[in-house]
């Protein structure tokens, strides 16, 4: 089996991630992320106070883990 080159490591890091979850060309700070964070966590569990089930608790919880994701890359970039 050959070697896996760098070049061909990154192009299989791209296939394998779903497109939502790319990184766009602008990074939101650490702090901002966390905000926005709490502001979707908020927002859930007032989705979920009302008894809303469906379409709109699903976006928050994509939303939310785009921007778990999001916070783990800038940590990442942060402290690397």
């Amino acid at each position: 089996m050959p070697m896996m080159t760098l070049e061909m490591s990154a192009t299989l890091r791209r296939l394998s991630v779903p497109s939502r979850f790319r990184r766009g060309r602008s990074r939101p700070t650490v702090e901002a992320l966390l905000e926005e964070i709490a502001g979707l966590t908020t927002e859930r569990q007032g989705l979920r106070d009302q008894g809303i089930n469906g379409s709109r608790l699903e976006h928050n919880r994509v939303m939310l883990a785009k921007k778990q994701w999001e916070l783990s890359h800038a940590l990442i970039d942060r402290y690397l």
